[in-house]
C-alpha cells in the first residue's frame, strides 16, 4: 500500500479520500432536508395584511392560503377597493402589477393598490367580474 504526503507530516490514504468523499455527499443529500425543516421566514411589513383609506377609498388586502384563508407570508393577495376586487398579478422579481396598470411595478401589494387607486381617480370605480357579460376586466366610468 503506498501512501502519499500533501506535508511532511499528513498522510493522504485512499481511506482517508474515501471518507471526504462520502462525507460530502451525505452534507449534499442532507442539505436540502435540513433547510426545508427550518421555520419559513418571520413576516416581515410587506407580508402583512391593511386595510386602510387611501385618498378616500377604502383599501382592504390580505394573502390567503390554499384553502381560502388569511396567511401570512404565503399564499396569493386577495385585494379590494372600496369592496371591488383588484387582481394583482406577481412578478418574477418579487414585484407587483395592477390590472388597473400593467406598464409599472410595485414593491409591495400596498403600494399597487394605492397606484391603483391614484389611477382610477376619485370618480372610476374598478368593475367587479360579475360584470354584465362583456368578459372585459378594467375600470369604467
Amino acid at each position: 500500500m503506498s501512501v502519499s504526503r500533501v506535508s511532511s507530516t499528513v498522510p493522504v490514504t485512499r481511506r482517508g479520500v474515501m471518507h471526504g468523499l462520502l462525507a460530502s455527499a451525505a452534507a449534499a443529500v442532507l442539505a436540502p432536508v435540513v433547510a426545508a425543516s427550518w421555520p419559513p421566514h418571520p413576516a416581515g411589513p410587506d407580508d402583512l395584511p391593511f386595510d386602510e383609506v387611501y385618498h378616500g377609498r377604502h383599501i382592504l388586502g390580505a394573502r390567503t392560503g390554499v384553502s381560502g384563508r388569511a396567511a401570512v407570508g404565503g399564499g396569493e393577495w386577495q385585494v379590494t377597493v372600496d369592496g371591488r376586487p383588484l387582481h394583482l398579478m406577481r412578478r418574477a422579481d418579487g414585484s407587483y402589477l395592477s390590472m388597473v396598470d400593467h406598464y409599472e411595478s410595485y414593491p409591495t401589494a400596498l403600494a399597487a393598490a394605492r397606484a391603483a387607486v391614484d389611477e382610477l381617480g376619485p370618480s372610476e370605480q374598478l368593475r367587479g367580474v360579475e360584470a354584465e357579460g362583456s368578459g372585459h376586466r378594467g375600470v369604467h366610468a
